[in-house]
Parts: structure tokens; C-alpha cells; sequence
């Protein structure tokens, strides 16, 4: 691949003639291409053969890389499952054990806590970046409600 094409994935195919200086014509032809994640294996697509589905499962791993996974309610949802799997393992036996641990305020930590009762599917779409209008402050406002349909209910998630 030539270094003018260097990170290029999208557009049409284009060839380029460039003359030699002994004379004739050196071909050179760019194919843009997409790079699909198979397990651990990497697969390459071009737009000539590609089939729906792949093209379909590009765009999804393109908006997932997209989506800002470092935000402050992905990092709470971290540490309010890394505590939660403390507690469990015995290491400490409350919140406010973690909370003198950690240097964090007791309210703080609590609310931080309450997330790992999130529904799967809720911490999922906060993941993939499907729940645009989810914040830190918008799930740790009131109380989280057990049932997950009144969750859902509440962040007005389908």
C-alpha cells in the first residue's frame, strides 16, 4: 500500500498510471477495505465482495470504537462492580469500609455502589454507546429501583 493511501478504508477503487522514466506505465490500484473482528481472528472485507451482513457487523464495531467507553459512568460502573465483587469475596464487609479504604465521602460511595444493580442490558447500552442520554449524575440522582423494567422505565430506555 502506498503512503498516500496509508489509513485509507472507504471511498471507490482508484488506479493510478505513472509514467517511467525508461518509458511504459506502472500501475498502481487502491482497493478500499474494512477490517472485521472475528473472535480472535481478523477478517478483510472489500466493498466488491462484501455481504450485507459483514458490512452491517463493520459498522457496528465502528460505532462502538466511537463511542466514548472512558466516561465518568463507565468508570462508576467499574468501581461499583469492583466493590461489589470485594464485599463478596469477603475483603470487606460494607460500603462504608470501602469508602474509609478509598478516601471517598460515605454518600459518594454509596451512590457509586448502587450502580452495580443496574439491569444487564441498561450497562450494556451505556457500553456501546446506545444510551446517549445516560449520565452519572441522571442514574445516581434518586434511588435505583430493583425491578428492571422500572429501570428501564425510568432512564426511558426501550
Amino acid at each position: 500500500m502506498s503512503l498516500k493511501h496509508r489509513g485509507r478504508t472507504k471511498g471507490d477503487p482508484v488506479t493510478y498510471q505513472t509514467p517511467l522514466p525508461a518509458g511504459g506505465v506502472q500501475m498502481e490500484t487502491f482497493l478500499p477495505w474494512t477490517l472485521v473482528r472475528r473472535g480472535l481472528k481478523k477478517q478483510v472485507i472489500t466493498p466488491l465482495d462484501a455481504p450485507q451482513e459483514f458490512l452491517e457487523e463493520a459498522r457496528r464495531e465502528r460505532l462502538m470504537k466511537a463511542a466514548a467507553q472512558d466516561t465518568a459512568l463507565m468508570r462508576a460502573l467499574g468501581l461499583a462492580h469492583h466493590w461489589q465483587r470485594l464485599m463478596d469475596e469477603g475483603r470487606f464487609t460494607s460500603i462504608t469500609e470501602i469508602a474509609e479504604a478509598e478516601g471517598l465521602d460515605l454518600g459518594r460511595a454509596s451512590r457509586i455502589a448502587r450502580l452495580a444493580q443496574l439491569a444487564p442490558s441498561i450497562v450494556e447500552a451505556c457500553a456501546t454507546g446506545a444510551a446517549s442520554g445516560v449520565t452519572l449524575e441522571s442514574v445516581c440522582r434518586r434511588a435505583i429501583p430493583q425491578r428492571w423494567d422500572e429501570q428501564h422505565e425510568r432512564l426511558r430506555l426501550a
